[in-house]
């Protein structure tokens, strides 16, 4: 597995692999049409291009070979920096495998490179919001010393998800 940044070129990979991951873990909790409406929002080849270009977040991408297997974006300044005292939290914003390979490590390494990067960026905090039922990754998150801060909600659509808001001082 090899780990680099993003370029404009991985938006169409970058856009598929949200899509099906959000979809195959989350996709049965909402209606067609709100779905379709958050992953044209979300994961659109124009949006994550837009974001890549962009200065406020930093992808890095996991390969297999010629596949993109998994992804991590962080965002600074974080979104949910008023729930915290830390004065300069970055938000890891999506953490993202490819389905069929979950528990292969590529999380881990993913995570490990956040988690460096972050610290290199003088960060003293870094935040997520994760769905409640997601107790799998909230276990994945608490090896690294994440703890909830905050009940927060996430919407997809005219669903509202009850989310929690985890953080790792650095």
């Amino acid at each position: 597995m090899d780990l680099r940044p993003a370029n404009f070129t991985d938006a169409p990979a970058l856009a598929r692999l949200g899509r099906e991951s959000f979809v195959a873990k989350f996709g049965h909790l909402y209606q067609p049409d709100d779905l379709a409406n958050f992953l044209e929002r979300v994961f659109s080849q124009r949006n994550v291009a837009g974001e890549i270009a962009g200065d406020a977040c930093t992808h890095r991408l996991a390969w297999d070979g010629a596949e993109l297997i998994g992804y991590c974006k962080l965002r600074e300044p974080s979104s949910f920096s008023a729930h915290s005292d830390a004065s300069r939290p970055i938000e890891l914003a999506q953490l993202y495998t490819d389905p069929a390979r979950t528990g292969a490590g590529i999380g881990a390494a993913l995570m490990a490179w956040a988690l460096e990067h972050a610290r290199s960026r003088g960060a003293d905090a870094m935040q997520l919001s994760v769905f409640s039922g997601n107790t799998g990754a909230q276990r994945f998150y608490a090896r690294y010393g994440f703890h909830k801060i905050a009940d927060i909600d996430f919407w997809v659509g005219s669903h509202r998800d009850d989310e929690y808001l985890l953080e790792l001082r650095l």
